[in-house]
């Protein structure tokens, strides 16, 4: 009896066998490796601009699972470094940056590199953040129009704190000087941070800075909004006041996106700009922006180029009566 149901056991092992479907070879894949990407940053490693750049790569990765995203700065030249090293990269599909403007335009004109943008492709703007200007809540000064006002009176009296020369809102610090037909006492600091620092710290009257940079210590009381230049009132700052709104028009932003060298592959642009506006139109990722100080803005490389371009013909205009290079300061 025992050798008998040995003997089942064996003929059903030997069927199920012979009923196990066989799998052809093809049809055996085996993981493709991900695609390797180096995304340039021309701004300093652990900065507030470091920090923005490095949050939208997070939800980017998301939308490219076939991807590898290394982060790679390099901030030298007031990021002048960081454009001519993504120009000469070679268009094999590796190399991206992640580029501002007005600071490419900028750098266009004081580094006079006007074929910069002829070896760049933007492939999409996904940021724009305003411009504010704030003051010590300790001593706070009431409105923009009050700085100029002072300004008039004694230039000397009023300083106003900007990150270095040439660098976004320094440069709409010289276009609030050019509209007010007054002269500034316009104070660089070689950071964002450490203009930051001064006027916390009450030591200039007012700064210019990226709104990413002072949200935070608006909402926590340490600094007023004293305008923001942008177009309407700001979401979670519903009481800061625009500069329009004061008779002084002037919108001011900091626009963020990718670019690559021109040549790239056209599969490449194609993915990541499908995966670019895909985060821009999330509303987790929009809702993060605004809580940081800035807007998810898509623009496509045209449209985006389009913009810089009327920005680059401002700019020179600018650069013809006020070379910000010679603008320095403490």
């Amino acid at each position: 009896m025992i050798i008998r149901r040995r003997g089942l056991l064996a003929g059903l092992s030997a069927s199920a066998a012979l009923a196990l479907p066989t799998i052809p070879a093809s049809a055996i894949q085996t993981p493709r490796p991900k695609r390797h990407l180096t995304m340039l940053l021309g701004v300093p490693e652990g900065s507030g601009p470091d920090r923005v750049a490095r949050d939208f790569v997070g939800f980017l990765v998301a939308r490219l699972p076939g991807f590898d995203i290394t982060l790679h700065n390099l901030h030298g030249d007031a990021g002048h470094a960081m454009l001519t090293a993504l120009s000469n990269a070679p268009p094999s599909a590796t190399t991206v940056g992640w580029v501002l403007t007005p600071t490419l335009p900028a750098r266009i004109i004081d580094r006079d590199d006007p074929a910069l943008i002829q070896r760049i492709q933007l492939i999409g703007q996904v940021e724009r953040e305003p411009v504010a200007f704030v003051s010590p809540s300790s001593d706070p000064a009431n409105t923009v129009q009050d700085i100029i006002q002072r300004a008039s009176d004694d230039a000397d009296a009023v300083p106003l704190a900007t990150p270095p020369a040439g660098s976004p809102p320094h440069l709409a610090a010289l276009r609030l000087q050019v509209l007010a037909q007054t002269q500034l006492n316009i104070v660089t600091f070689p950071s964002a941070s450490a203009a930051r620092q001064a006027v916390l710290a009450g030591n200039v009257s007012a700064a210019a800075l990226g709104l990413s940079q002072v949200i935070g210590d608006i909402r926590d009381g340490n600094l007023t909004a004293i305008g923001i230049a942008a177009r309407r009132r700001f979401g979670l700052l519903p009481d800061a006041p625009i500069l329009d709104e004061g008779g002084i028009p002037l919108a001011a932003f900091i626009r963020r996106g990718i670019a690559v060298p021109v040549g790239t592959p056209a599969d490449l642009i194609a993915t990541l700009t499908d995966a670019m506006r895909a985060v821009t139109e999330d509303d987790a990722f929009r809702e993060y922006a605004e809580a940081n100080g800035y807007y998810a803005a898509w623009a496509d490389g045209p449209a985006w180029l389009a913009q810089m371009q009327t920005e680059q013909v401002a700019l020179a205009k600018l650069w013809e009566t006020d070379p910000w290079l010679s603008s320095s300061g403490g």
